[in-house]
């Protein structure tokens, strides 16, 4: 009879952790070399990331960004107006985050914490020049471009099995 009733809860118990998601299964721990790939992937797939500023009153502030490729390091570089609400945001509190996300295929997401520096040069400017620019007149006088320098990456790729702690629920991290 006990061998019985152990046999039962042997199996309710296996088929209570097949039934869980499998990001809240305990996982294996993520090298960094598979967490840096895992990243890669998502970041190569997403068009459009989220540049999040901090305003005057510490207010976190989001938009929309279309970032250049990232190197190696994950420098990340965007674009943007010279007089526009990011940049002042910036040169105040150069403390930025940068989210990589596609939803509709729940992929994952990729967060980097960074700090950001404008870059008022021309010549780099020109150098990094995307051909829609062309249709923005004055467009080498309009633009400044943004830099930001990891601290700290967060992943989440479920293609690769790079999932959230099971007790923690926090994201696989590196730092830099």
């Amino acid at each position: 009879m006990e061998k019985h009733i152990t046999h039962h809860i042997f199996i309710g118990i296996l088929a209570w952790f097949i039934a869980l998601p499998v990001g809240l299964r305990a996982q294996k721990p993520v090298d960094r070399d598979t967490i840096i790939a895992a990243a890669r992937e998502i970041i190569k797939e997403t068009t459009y990331c989220a540049l999040i500023t901090l305003d005057a009153e510490g207010q976190p502030q989001v938009r929309t960004m279309n970032p250049f490729p990232a190197n190696d390091e994950f420098v990340t570089w965007f674009a943007t107006a010279r007089k526009s609400r990011k940049v002042m945001e910036i040169k105040n509190n150069p403390r930025v985050n940068v989210y990589y996300a596609d939803h509709v295929n729940a992929k994952g997401y990729v967060t980097i914490t960074g700090t950001a520096e404008v870059i008022d040069d021309k010549a780099l400017l020109l150098k990094m020049k995307r051909d829609y620019w062309e249709d923005i007149k004055g467009w080498q006088d309009h633009f400044v471009l943004i830099r930001i320098v990891p601290k700290s990456m967060d992943v989440i790729n479920y293609r690769r099995h790079v999932t959230n702690d099971p007790e923690t629920l926090r994201a696989p991290s590196i730092s830099f």
